[in-house]
This record gives structure tokens, sequence and C-alpha cells, in this order.
């Protein structure tokens, strides 16, 4: 018969084995990886390597840490940017990145997440001070290519891969803003010019055609004078006015002239 002090110690010990099992063992998610240390080095999981799934590790010697894959969506905090036109603003950007390797995450540098987060920083500073104030207003798909693909390449050795960088705000100072604001007044008050110059260049091309139509055929001016009498006469109210030609009357103003005096007789006295 086992006595009271032997259960106990078995008990003990038993506790103690799960204790120690439940201590080396961990369920890792689908985008999740483990990076073991065993004394120190890498290493494999026991079972499961190194994840997704059920991992078990040896208690107390090895030392497990998760790596998520995910993507991650960072805040570029706002960088005060001189450009290269010496114009002051200040832009902020968002990055996206994830993990692609975990143990070069780890093993490779500190804090990858605050790494990440410096060299954007630097990167948008970098980049934007060689760029005109222009191309940042108008050509930020080309400065978001350039920003992705250098941060990349920066962050490679680290196991992170950059999917894309977004330059956000774009904060001008108050006087750049009104100085805009200006120029695209005129932009658009010179559009508005040259809009009505070239009605009025159009219009005056179709006058001269109809003027050398009409003045091949006198029939077409008359036709178009009818027209222009019956438009006006649609009015009752109006009062028309017929402009005639002085030509027309000209026969009637010879039938009213007075007789002229036929010239007196020659004196015979005067041969």
């Amino acid at each position: 018969m086992e006595s009271p002090l032997n259960s106990t110690m078995l008990f003990i010990l038993f506790l103690g084995f799960v204790i120690l099992i439940s201590k080396g063992l961990y369920i890792l998610r689908e985008y999740e990886r483990a990076v073991i240390f065993r004394v120190g080095r890498l290493a494999k999981g026991l079972i499961g390597k190194n994840g997704p799934g059920i991992v078990i590790i040896i208690p107390l010697i090895d030392k497990l840490v998760r790596v998520s894959l995910r993507t991650v969506t960072m805040d570029v905090p706002p960088q005060d940017v001189i450009t290269k036109d010496n114009v002051s603003v200040k832009v902020n950007a968002v990055i996206y990145f994830r993990v692609v390797e975990s143990e070069k995450a780890i093993v490779g540098v500190e804090d990858y997440y605050y790494a990440t987060s410096m060299i954007a920083q630097t990167t948008l500073r970098s980049v934007l001070g060689q760029s005109h104030l222009d191309d940042l207003l108008s050509k930020r798909d080309e400065i978001n290519a350039d920003l992705q693909r250098i941060i990349d390449q920066a962050t490679e050795p680290w196991g992170i891969k950059v999917s894309a960088v977004e330059v956000k705000n774009v904060d001008l100072p108050q006087e750049m803003q009104r100085a805009i604001a200006r120029q695209a007044e005129a932009e658009r008050e010179r559009r508005s010019k040259v809009i009505h110059a070239e009605g009025e260049f159009q219009a005056s091309q179709r006058l001269s055609d109809a003027a050398n139509v009409l003045s091949q055929n006198p029939a077409a001016l008359q036709l178009r004078y009818m027209d222009t009498v019956m438009n006006v006469a649609g009015d009752k109210s109006s009062i028309i006015l017929f402009p005639l030609p002085i030509d027309l009357l000209s026969p009637f103003f010879k039938n009213t002239e007075p007789a002229k005096a036929p010239p007196p007789p020659e004196d015979p006295s005067s041969a």
C-alpha cells in the first residue's frame, strides 16, 4: 500500500511535468511563424518546425519568438521638406510592408518595425527634397514608385517586403497657396480669352465665306434681305423701315424735275 507521501510526490512530479510540457507547446496561426533560439542559436521546433499549427520546443532551453506575416500599414509622421525649388512643405505618407523572411526580421535588425519607420522617414525627406513643387503636386505616382523602390531595397536584408508607399498630404504655406490660387485663376482667364478669340476668328471666317457667296450671286442677297424682313415682321408691334437703294428711286426723281427753259434766240444784229 502506497504511503500518502509517495502519492503526493508523484502528483507533484506529474503536475510539474505537465507544466513543463505546456511551456514548450505553442499553437501558431496561419499568418504566424516561429523563430526558435536553442542555446542562443537558430533552430527548428521538435514538432511542427516553425509553424503554422502546433510547435513544440524544449522547455527552459529553447526560446520562441512569434512573427506575423500579415501586411502592416504604417503612418509616416509629417516631415518638413525643402523642395528643389526652395519651397518648404510638410509631407506625410503611408507605407505598406510585410515580413517575408521571419528569421532575418528577428536576427537582421533589432526592431524591424521601428527600423522600417526610420528608413521611410529619411527616404521621404531625401526623395522629395530632390523634386520640384510642381512635380510633387502633379507627378505623385512617379514619386510613390521611387519611394517604394528605395525603401524596399533598404529593407530587403531584414526580410521585409515593401509593397506600396503613398504620399498622403502636402501642406503648403499660406503664401504659396495664395500664389497657386492666383496662378490657377490666371490660367483659367487665359483659357477663356483664347477660347473667345478662337470663336471670334471662326465667326469672322464664316462671315467672310458668306460675303463671298452673296457677292457672287446678287439674287441670294435679295433672298437674304427678304428673309430678314420676314423675321422682323413677325413682331406686330414693330415699325419696319425699308431701306431702298437710291438707284431704284432715280427714275422718279427724273420725272419730277422741272423742264429747262429753251435758250433765248440769237440777236441778228449781233451777227
